[in-house]
C-alpha cells in the first residue's frame, strides 16, 4: 500500500536566490514524522536564480546525487573537479572522509531546477570520490532506466550503499511495471508534470512509498519525469 507525501506538505525555504522544498527534514525545517526513508535522507527541490549559488562548504560521510532538470549548474570541489552540469546529466559525489565544493547557475538570464538527493553510506570513512553521467530522455522515454546503483550495473553510477535509482519519463500511454522485492522497499518522486501509479494520481513534488514487496504500474502520465529508489 503506497503512503503519499503530497508536494504541499514538505518543508520549505525562501532565500531570495535560493527557494527549496524539503521532502524530508533538512537545515531549519524538521519534522520527526519525516527523517528519512531507510538510507534515504534527503530529497530537495532546489532553484537557484541566474548568477547565484552555494559558495564552498563541506560535507563528509554521505552519498550525494545531483539531477538537473531545467538550467544549469557549474561544480567544483577539493578533489579537483569542475563541471557544468545540465539536463540529462547526472552527478555523484560521495563526500566520504570529508569534501569541499561549491554549486553556481553560470547563466546570467535562467534559473536553474535541480534535486539535491543525499543517501548513508553503507560504511563511514570512505575515500572521496566524484562520478559523471549523462542519459538522454530516449534513455528513460517510457521505461525506469537506472541511473545509479551499489555496482554501477547497466552503466549507472556507482553508489556506497545497498540501494538502486531509477529516473523515467512518462506521457500519453507509456507505462513502466517496478517489482519491489521482499526485504526491500521503495520511494518514488514525481519530479515534474504528473502520472499515476496503481490507481494514485500524483503531481510535481509529490513522493510516494511503500514499506515493503510491490508491484507498481506506472501509468497515465502527462509530461511526467521521476525518480524511483530501491532501497534496503
Amino acid at each position: 500500500m503506497l503512503e503519499i507525501r503530497r508536494s504541499a506538505d514538505r518543508g520549505r525555504a525562501d532565500h531570495g536566490w535560493l527557494k527549496s522544498f524539503h521532502t524530508f527534514s533538512f537545515a531549519d525545517y524538521y519534522d520527526p514524522q519525516w527523517m528519512g526513508y531507510g538510507p534515504l535522507r534527503v530529497i530537495n527541490d532546489d532553484r537557484v536564480a541566474p548568477g547565484e549559488g552555494f559558495g564552498k562548504h563541506g560535507h563528509r560521510d554521505m552519498e550525494i546525487l545531483t539531477y538537473i532538470l531545467t538550467g544549469a549548474l557549474e561544480h567544483r570541489d577539493s578533489m579537483g573537479n569542475g563541471s557544468v552540469i545540465r539536463p540529462g546529466d547526472v552527478q555523484r559525489m560521495s563526500a566520504g572522509t570529508g569534501v569541499t565544493h561549491s554549486e553556481f547557475n553560470p547563466s546570467a538570464t535562467e534559473e536553474v531546477h535541480f534535486l539535491q538527493i543525499w543517501l548513508l553510506p553503507e560504511a563511514l570513512r570512505l575515500a572521496p570520490s566524484y562520478e559523471q553521467k549523462h542519459y538522454t530522455a530516449a534513455d528513460k522515454r517510457g521505461r525506469l532506466r537506472l541511473i545509479a546503483a551499489h555496482d554501477g550495473a547497466d552503466g549507472g553510477l556507482v553508489i556506497h550503499q545497498q540501494a538502486s535509482v531509477y529516473a523515467g519519463l512518462f506521457d500519453g500511454t507509456e507505462r513502466a511495471e517496478f517489482r519491489v522485492a521482499p526485504g526491500r522497499r521503495a520511494w518514488l518522486q514525481v519530479a515534474r508534470g504528473a502520472l499515476a501509479v496503481d490507481d494514485v494520481r500524483l503531481s510535481a513534488g509529490d513522493g510516494a512509498r511503500t514499506p515493503g514487496p510491490a508491484q507498481l504500474t506506472l501509468h497515465g502520465g502527462t509530461d511526467a519525469e521521476v525518480l524511483l529508489f530501491d532501497l534496503p
